[in-house]
């Protein structure tokens, strides 16, 4: 192992001895050889057959056959999900056929940034990640099941069902991917559209023309945002197949390897294996010190989105492990970068695939010493199971799934290098800290003339007063580093700002030196224009950034991990009386953000996750805080 891989695992493996023997107590406790169902009592067990068919009722009244639960995100209006409409039969009939049984145990909400991006409806995004990880609990929580198969795709539907499902860390658990749409406008295009529109050069026709041959089909966005990352970062976790992330929708292999999911799901069971070769294979069994360590490698040579500098560490914490920033920066110091994927290059992500994927970045990065291989996998023991990829010998129903080793060498050295030669020697994160308190960064879509920006601050509160300031022309001619402050997630639900980029971009490409410092965020899609995101302590809760004033010169430092201030008035920033504010009272209603008053009062800060729920060495309750409400009518 790379001297510094070690280093970190060890530290998260030393902080996390209590939490995480915490968590493992409790799995154990959960564990059951029978299946589940017969802890049940006959009431209990009959309302959960009632509506089967006969062949159903006889199984699920049996003792032998484990019962997969089917947790879906489902619905036919996001491109990524639409897919997994044709799921539950296909799954239940394989299950079946591997000697289970299954139910649609639940199903759990499945909100889209791209639509809600800069609306309203971006404010309850991050929330969701929690509100669907609390509809994954529900829908296993009849302990009826013996495993389960997780169907969702992107941006928090997948770090949520995660969570949701570490909470019933004794059930072997499989992802099960929808894959990406086709290529379609090539990514670079549609951004250089964006920004035309932005300056008022091409009209809403013209952009959404080129929005629509972008996002076209069904499947994934094919650019590498968070729900692509989410798709790299489960595979290398050992909780895909393998090689099935970016296999497309509505292909024979894809088909084939959905049923191949079902199967395993039956075959990591404690029934499943005792009439197979499989080993038993609990999620906690999987999600452990090493393997979140290798999905922190895997994100930062591939590049991928800065949301899972939160997502990551909330999975970590439900798994009773301690994940921090730093630990990511050590790390990013270490790791190349290997992967030019947009918006990090003019590749999306079948061309990844194509030039060897998942199979060649796992089998590079073991060659450096940079991934943990003795791991546990629903493939079974050992990452090197992820250096293979899936051959199919026939239709999908009845031809022969096979996997053989992957590609050894790149494909396309544009686009995925050996760790030996790579696109950088960094990871492309860095964590900046300083006075304004802690942010993270990411570089790898930055070219270095711009990772280092020192010019008077302009504060805005909101992201429109940003936009509209941009179109009045007051940001034309000048530096300036734009503060967009109380976006942190106790103060608006820490939206996603990417529709400030094409605005930044367009003063950027005018030579204008330009940088975003922001309590919110910006997502995997973010690019050229250097970003101090995620900053915590956020405004909202008195942080520095509270204090910021017009003209106070910050140095955004993406090289020597800076984020600094000089008042302009020269007064200590800490005197200073915080300004402006986030929203309260009735500014709250419309768009569901009424409901989620609770959210707002006890989220975490950003660098714990930003998340509602308690680590497992932490109180069981979070400390309320005082928000304003909606006040009754």
């Amino acid at each position: 192992m790379h001297p510094t891989v070690a280093a970190v695992t060890a530290r998260i493996t030393e902080r996390s001895a209590a939490g995480r023997a915490a968590y493992l107590r409790r799995v154990e406790q959960a564990a059951d050889r029978a299946p589940a169902r017969h802890r049940l009592a006959c009431a209990n067990l009959a309302h959960g057959f009632a509506a089967s068919e006969p062949a159903g009722k006889a199984a699920l009244r049996g003792r032998v056959k484990p019962n997969v639960a089917i947790v879906t995100s489902y619905n036919d209006m996001l491109s990524a999900h639409q897919p997994f409409g044709t799921y539950p039969p296909v799954l239940k009939k394989a299950v079946v056929r591997a000697g289970g049984v299954a139910q649609v145990a639940g199903g759990v909400p499945a909100m889209c940034d791209g639509i809600t991006q800069g609306r309203d409806g971006m404010q309850l995004s991050l929330y969701s990640r929690d509100v669907i990880a609390m509809s994954t609990a529900i829908a296993l929580s009849h302990d009826m099941f013996d495993s389960a198969l997780m169907l969702g795709v992107c941006d928090k539907i997948v770090p949520g069902l995660l969570i949701g499902a570490l909470s019933f860390g004794h059930l072997p658990t499989v992802f099960v991917p929808g894959g990406p749409m086709a290529s379609g406008l090539p990514n670079g295009e549609k951004a250089r559209v964006r920004q035309l529109y932005a300056e008022g050069k091409v009209g809403r026709e013209e952009l959404l023309e080129a929005e629509a041959a972008s996002y076209h089909s069904a499947g994934t966005c094919t650019f590498y945002g968070t729900a692509n990352s989410n798709q790299l970062i489960m595979e290398v976790l050992g909780l895909h197949l393998p090689g099935s992330s970016f296999v497309n929708p509505g292909t024979p292999l894809r088909e084939a390897l959905t049923r191949a999911a079902a199967a395993r799901a039956v075959q990591i069971t404690r029934q499943g294996a005792s009439a197979g070769t499989m080993s038993p294979t609990p999620i906690a069994k999987i999600v452990d010190e090493k393997a979140i360590v290798n999905a922190c490698v895997a994100l930062l040579a591939s590049g991928g989105s800065t949301n899972h500098t939160l997502h990551l560490v909330a999975i970590a914490r439900a798994a009773g492990i301690t994940l921090t920033w730093d630990d990511l920066a050590d790390l990013s110091a270490v790791v190349p970068l290997l992967a030019r994927v947009y918006p990090n290059g003019a590749a999306d992500v079948n061309h990844f695939h194509a030039a060897g994927g998942i199979a060649f970045l796992v089998h590079t990065l073991l060659r450096a010493g940079l991934l943990h291989e003795d791991v546990w996998t629903i493939a079974g023991r050992g990452l090197r199971h992820y250096t293979t990829e899936p051959v199919l010998r026939g239709d999908a129903e009845a031809g022969d799934l096979t996997w053989e080793e992957g590609p050894k060498a790149s494909l396309d050295l544009d686009v995925l290098r050996p760790a030996d030669d790579p696109f950088s020697t960094t990871g492309g994160l860095e964590v900046l800290h300083g006075p304004l308190g802690t942010a993270v960064v990411k570089t790898s879509a930055v070219k270095p003339e711009h990772r280092v920006v020192t010019a008077p601050a302009k504060v805005f509160d909101d992201q429109a007063d940003l936009l509209q300031a941009f179109q009045d022309g007051l940001l034309d001619g000048r530096d300036l580093v734009a503060v967009v402050r109380y976006q942190g997630p106790a103060a608006n639900g820490m939206p996603e700002l990417h529709k400030l980029t094409p605005a930044l971009g367009v003063l950027q490409d005018r030579g204008q030196r330009v940088a975003i410092v922001t309590d919110g965020r910006m997502s995997g899609a973010s690019g050229k224009v250097p970003a101090a995101i995620h900053v915590t302590p956020e405004a909202a809760l008195g942080g520095p950034l509270s204090r910021v004033c017009d003209g106070d010169l910050l140095t955004v430092d993406a090289e020597r991990g800076v984020l600094s201030i000089e008042t302009h008035d020269g007064a200590d920033l800490a005197s200073r009386e915080p300004t402006g504010r986030a929203p309260e009272g009735e500014e709250w209603a419309g768009t569901g953000r009424e409901l989620f008053a609770a959210f707002r009062a006890t989220v975490g800060p950003a660098d714990a996750g930003a998340s509602v729920f308690p680590a497992y060495d932490a109180p069981v309750q979070p400390t309320p805080r005082e928000v304003p409400l909606v006040q009754p009518v």
